[in-house]
């Protein structure tokens, strides 16, 4: 896609997308790891669910550290992988308080580092966190890029790289959060919407499927 198409297209998500964010509800940075390390193959809707419980039994990285295992389980059950998540989410507590101080790390290094956090989850956590541009690649994202030809990639890393690339450093965020609102309202992996889509005359899919 030419510069001019792409920022087009940026335009007008942003413009049909107002609202577009972090849709996992946090209040703080802690939080907002553990619910991205949470929503791993498992939707928003069902992380913010359980979410509130989690929290108001664990508040902190001190006291989920200190949790016991089958207790996490209990609450977490409802969502895919729920042990696992849960021994990962103790194990990111025990090392934010063994190592800073309880505190979330600010760096993309030192977040990769804990229990459970790759390099999507790290992104969203120094975005939506801290203010940093980034661009994390979710399956809505990675899909929906590649689809409307903004890259055309054949990983989630190459289309991380070629995202950062061809988008402005100052959007980067923005989009993360515009592509995954369109590929959950218009762009659906099995019946893409194309006859609704604002993007449909500059999106590059092949256009009989419109």
């Amino acid at each position: 896609m030419k510069n001019d198409d792409i920022i087009k297209v940026l335009d007008i998500l942003e413009d049909t997308y107002p609202e577009a964010e972090c849709a996992l509800d946090h209040k703080n940075v802690f939080e907002l790891l553990v619910c991205v390390v949470l929503s791993a193959q498992t939707t928003d809707k069902s992380v913010n669910r359980i979410s509130p419980e989690l929290f108001s039994k664990y508040p902190d990285a001190k006291a989920l550290s200190e949790a016991d295992q089958a207790d996490v389980e209990e609450i977490l059950h409802s969502i895919g992988m729920y042990r696992t998540k849960a021994k990962n989410i103790i194990s990111l507590a025990k090392e934010l308080v063994i190592r800073y101080h309880g505190i979330v790390p600010n760096t993309y290094e030192e977040l990769v580092e804990l229990p459970g956090v790759g390099r999507k989850t790290a992104n969203v956590v120094l975005s939506v966190g801290f203010g940093v541009q980034r661009i994390a690649v979710d399956t809505h994202v990675f899909r929906v890029a590649n689809r409307i030809g903004l890259v055309s990639e054949k990983d989630v890393l190459k289309t991380e790289l070629s995202l950062m690339d061809c988008i402005p450093e100052d959007r980067w965020s923005k989009t993360h959060h515009s592509l995954i609102f369109h590929g959950r309202s218009i762009c659906d992996a099995r019946k893409p919407k194309c006859k609704e889509c604002p993007i449909a005359d500059i999106c590059q899919w092949d256009q009989k499927n419109i």
